[in-house]
């Protein structure tokens, strides 16, 4: 028989024992969640990133076109839209539409190109840019014309690329014109004087500060700034003239800054017939399918971005937050 007193007690656990070992089954069981939580937002992940490979795929092995149209590739006019103000790092940037306009002119199977243009104008050096490359395009390419095809608005800047064009199309309600240049500002001196604000500027040479909104201006500079802008005025003046030649007709309003409906601007000379980008295709090139060439965002990121503005709405509505909207 064995001694009872070698027999040990068990060790009763004590409460502050028991509440860690809750914590800890707790810790443990939130972990576990968390990481199949993240596996399967992974294979979900991974499994969307596959899906729009095998849809890209798809697309490429289909031949379709840029725009997602399926064309006869011996037979369409090629399109580049100008949308918005014409400046560097915009969408209407030189570099963005000259692009375009390569790929469009070396493309075998355009028949003739269209720059469909919806925009206020924008740097002059900008729309130099696109002027020039158009004619260079035009002289190495002759046997492929441009069509300029204004939409909504075509003026200032819009209209100096446009000039560039063997033949310019409008609606016969859209905006075409607006030759001229400007430059604006604010003065605030009266403002900072009130307020009791002194202006402090350090600068070397006589007319660096010129301009500066919040000193009084100066009439010899004034006037020097305005020879800076009838200068750049005149040299869009000189490339209107020359890309439109004797089709302008003699107006002392032409190169004033106004701006005209197509109708006026068909009267003018300004434009050379009534008609959309469709038009153009159909009944001018003959070649009624149209196939986008303008520089376009990386697809992936496309895709990524809209399928964020997608599910950010979805939640939105799960949440009810779309049920009152302030326009």
């Amino acid at each position: 028989m064995e001694n009872s007193d070698n027999v040990k007690a068990v060790p009763q656990p004590t409460s502050s024992n028991s509440k860690e070992w809750k914590l800890i089954e707790k810790t443990v069981a939130t972990l576990g969640v968390e990481q199949r939580r993240t596996r399967r937002w992974g294979i979900f992940f991974k499994l969307l990133t596959f899906a729009y490979l095998f849809i890209l795929l798809g697309v490429m092995a289909n031949g379709l076109s840029p725009n997602g149209m399926q064309v006869d590739s011996e037979n369409y006019t090629a399109l580049i839209d100008v949308r918005g103000v014409i400046a560097d790092q915009e969408d209407a940037s030189a570099d963005v539409i000259v692009t375009g306009l390569r790929s469009a002119f070396e493309a075998e199977g355009a028949k003739a190109v269209i720059l469909r243009i919806n925009s206020p104008g924008g740097s002059p050096v900008q729309s130099g840019y696109v002027y020039d490359e158009i004619k260079r395009l035009r002289g190495l390419y002759p046997e492929k014309k441009l069509y300029a095809v204004i939409t909504d608005l075509g003026a200032s800047g819009a209209y100096y690329m446009a000039a560039a064009a063997d033949e310019i199309y409008a609606d016969k309600a859209s905006l075409v014109g607006s030759i001229g240049v400007t430059a604006a500002g604010f003065g605030f001196v009266d403002l900072i004087d009130e307020y009791g604000v002194e202006r402090r500027t350090y600068t070397s040479g006589e007319h660096k500060a010129f301009l500066d909104p919040f000193s009084e201006e100066n009439p010899e500079e004034v006037a020097f700034w305005k020879t800076v802008l009838t200068s750049t005025h005149q040299q869009f003046i000189d490339k209107v003239k020359e890309g439109r030649g004797d089709r302008l007709v003699e107006n002392d309003k032409l190169f004033s800054g106004l701006i005209w409906n197509g109708e006026q601007a068909l009267e003018l000379g300004l434009i050379d017939g009534l008609g959309s980008s469709s038009y153009v295709a159909r009944e001018l090139v003959g070649a009624e399918d149209i196939v986008d060439f303008s520089l376009q965002p990386d697809p992936f990121q496309q895709f990524t971005e809209s399928l964020g503005v997608s599910i950010g709405g979805a939640i939105s509505s799960v949440l009810g937050l779309n049920t009152m909207q302030l326009r």
